[in-house]
């Protein structure tokens, strides 16, 4: 019995030190067999990639080439594109003040309405994340405008809301505030579309709440013993642990507020009016491209746009090492 066992752990042992040193033991496959499995599972990887690949390639690659080529031409949709330079781009700073104009509009948009969306979005979580009864029933109530909000007929009824005779004027007019309808008012039309977008605040104020509830109870805990108030709690407990998500909430809200275009397009009814309040960027671009047949120029504009926003949020990402907090670091 002794003999017996001593040969197999001799034999277990050798066998052992043969696949550790790379020899091929009695089940160990070749090398032709595994170059041949190794092939085989990279052709079924790009198998299953193909479908996404194609599209990417011919639906978003390939357009994206196309319209930066264009946005060096002269092109209506009928005749052949003209190369012209940076005509297009020339024109665009200098001699249209409608597009200026609609550049302004847009940021006061994005710099006004973003961060009262955010902080809309940051308030409402911190208050849910307090109430347990009851709370999923508020999160789907407050989540529901982010999924309808861009539709055409929300924009319709917030339309209907806002112009003269509309219930809010109706309201207003109530308590003695006699202002009229906010679609025609110069003054009030883009106020009212920053706050058609703070109504959608569902969409981050989810994210925020998922935030939250990773924070440990036993900051605020310690917090409280050294007799932190609310406002101190937010800034050195809340506000350090949440950092990494509002930078990727505030990422998101500024990349969708430079492209509202849904909204301004129906309440204006594809005018931009009154005197260009509604004329936003993407409804500037619009207009030019298949209103006026210009899609060269409209291609150019389209293409500043992506450099400004991947500008914003290079700037973002550069900026975020300052005061975005992340697990495990020792900043």
């Amino acid at each position: 019995m002794s003999t017996t066992l001593t040969k197999a752990i001799v034999t277990a042992d050798t066998e052992g030190r043969s696949r550790l040193l790379g020899r091929r033991g009695p089940d160990t496959p070749t090398r032709p067999g595994l170059k041949l499995r190794n092939r085989r599972e990279t052709a079924t990887g790009y198998t299953f990639l193909l479908p996404w690949m194609i599209g990417f390639l011919g639906l978003t690659l390939g357009p994206m080439i196309y319209s930066l080529y264009l946005a060096f031409t002269r092109y209506n949709l009928f005749t052949e594109p003209e190369w012209i330079g940076l005509d297009n781009f020339v024109r665009m700073f200098t001699e249209d003040p409608q597009y200026i104009q609609s550049v302004q509009i847009t940021l006061v948009y994005v710099l006004v309405g973003t961060p009262i969306k955010l902080a809309a979005a940051l308030g409402v979580a911190m208050l849910l994340n307090y109430r347990d009864r009851g709370s999923t029933f508020f999160r789907s109530s407050f989540y529901a405008p982010s999924l309808i909000g861009a539709s055409v007929s929300v924009a319709i009824v917030w339309r209907a809301m806002f112009s003269t005779d509309g219930p809010v004027d109706n309201t207003l007019s109530f308590f003695g505030l006699d202002i009229g309808g906010w679609v025609g008012n110069v003054a009030l039309v883009l106020p009212m579309m920053i706050l058609l977008a703070v109504w959608q605040f569902g969409a981050p104020m989810v994210i925020f709440l998922a935030g939250l509830k990773q924070v440990p109870r036993e900051l605020y805990e310690a917090a409280e013993v050294d007799g932190a108030g609310p406002i101190r709690k937010f800034r050195s407990v809340t506000f350090p642990m949440l950092s990494s998500v509002i930078f990727f909430n505030l990422l998101l809200e500024l990349i969708n507020a430079f492209q509202v275009f849904a909204s301004a397009y129906i309440i204006s009814n594809g005018s931009g009016g009154p005197a260009g309040m509604t004329n936003f960027y993407t409804v500037y671009l619009y207009k030019r491209g298949f209103a006026d047949l210009q899609m060269g120029y409209a291609a150019a504009m389209a293409w500043v746009l992506v450099i400004v926003v991947a500008i914003i949020a290079a700037i973002l990402f550069k900026t975020q090492k300052s005061w975005v907090h992340y697990a495990g670091d020792n900043r």
